[in-house]
């Protein structure tokens, strides 16, 4: 029993984070509440899944998998733009292409290529690139353009982002760990209490059943979409490579190539079972990490037992139904600081390993504003250039990170 509890800890912990993917994603793609709760019960499944193919086949290191943050940017894109259909072939695509990656041991050269200077920068835009999103959540824009509901929506992302931060800062012991989920907790209670909840969808829902293969169709194959979710999979390879260090440092498990090789290739697998599903893209979780140190217990079979749980979750329609119900000023609160936190991230790894001379301020100036402008062109100006161009400029992750890459090696010190 104990070790049933130290798993739901788990599940606790990274819960809240690896919800936010798809409600944001579908949010901002105009899904209707039910296929957004279809894609919750794919996200539960695909990460169950993958923390169970990390701990048996993987790393083997007591480390959870989860929705990455760094592919929001580019579901957006190519959700709102060619549609979910190419969202699965793109992390199809990608996850076999980071599958070789660990399994032919190229990490290595993939770190040269991002190195510390352009890893900053994209982790940077990642968050920022985002953060009209979080202010249209906030005043409940995509639901309510006409600003009928913007008082009690204010009210309701404010006091779930005082939330958030105050639990974040202020709060003793595991109930620190839970920032996520208690600003949501409240901010849903609030929003039932200002009429914001639709409860239809969780009654329509059934109890029980299995997720779906392909839910959004075949997989589209598109050139475009591939290219922008893979600069997506480099951030979260050299974000996974920095929590294997950090795992095996807290835990004292022993480290070495072939285990980072071996979970690497496990979450390239996982990611192209997570495209097989409709799901989004994984990585692993510095949350969980985070729960390792605090907690100092180390036991795979606890992570494992928190996949079973997350597994499980899945096969329960109404829980996904309710999930999906949380209204936008919620999301909106809550990713205020998350995305501001992701993007601040990126600052504090530049100035912590990045000489900030003439050459690397210019590539930082100059990919940021490339990176956050770019995807302001209008919709009509871009339907001038070639798809693959138009569906690029439209990511401020993937301009900012092929402009950083291109100056970072002509501009040679």
């Amino acid at each position: 029993m104990k070790r049933i509890v130290l798993g739901f800890q788990h599940v606790l912990a990274m819960f809240g984070a690896t919800v936010t993917v798809p409600l944001v994603v579908g949010s901002a793609i105009g899904l209707p509440l039910s296929d957004i709760a279809v894609m919750i019960q794919a996200v539960l499944l695909a990460m169950g899944i993958a923390t169970l193919l990390q701990t048996f086949i993987g790393s083997k290191f007591p480390i959870v998998q989860g929705s990455s943050f760094a592919f929001i940017p580019g579901l957006i894109a190519i959700g709102s733009g060619i549609g979910l259909a190419a969202v699965e072939g793109a992390l199809i695509v990608g996850g076999i292409v980071e599958g070789l990656t660990g399994a032919l041991g190229l990490i290595g050269k993939l770190k040269k290529l991002f190195s510390p200077l352009v890893t900053g920068i994209t982790i940077m835009l990642v968050g920022f690139s985002l953060a009209n999103v979080a202010v249209q959540y906030s005043f409940n824009y995509f639901a309510d353009a006409s600003g009928a509901t913007i008082l009690p929506s204010s009210v309701i992302a404010l006091t779930t982002f005082i939330t958030t931060i105050l639990v974040a800062l202020k709060a003793k012991g595991t109930f620190r760990t839970m920032p996520v989920i208690a600003g949501v907790l409240v901010g849903y209670i609030m929003s039932i209490a200002f009429g914001l909840v639709d409860f239809s969808l969780v009654k329509s829902l059934p109890f029980f059943s299995l997720p779906k293969l392909l839910p959004w169709g075949t997989p589209v194959f598109d050139i475009s979409a591939i290219i922008i979710l893979l600069f997506a999979f480099m951030v979260s390879i050299i974000e996974s490579v920095g929590d294997y260090h950090a795992i095996s440092t807290i835990a004292d498990l022993p480290m070495d190539n072939k285990k980072i090789n071996r979970g690497i290739g496990s979450e390239g697998l996982s990611c192209s079972i997570a495209g097989v599903f409709g799901a989004c893209g994984t990585t692993s979780y510095s949350e969980n990490i985070g729960l390792v140190a605090l907690t100092r217990v180390s036991s795979v079979q606890v992570v494992q037992i928190g996949a079973g749980i997350l597994i499980l979750f899945s096969l329960i329609p109404k829980f996904s139904g309710l999930l999906a119900s949380i209204p936008a000023p919620v999301l909106g609160g809550l990713t205020t600081a998350l995305y501001g936190m992701i993007g601040v991230t990126g600052l504090k790894l530049i100035k912590d390993r990045v000489e900030l001379n003439d050459r690397n301020t210019l590539i930082l100036a100059s990919s940021l504003v490339l990176g956050l402008g770019a995807p302001q062109l209008p919709a009509e100006f871009l339907a001038n250039f070639p798809q693959i161009i138009a569906s690029i400029l439209a990511s401020g992750m993937a301009v900012g990170a092929i402009s950083a890459i291109i100056m970072d090696q002509l501009l040679k010190e």
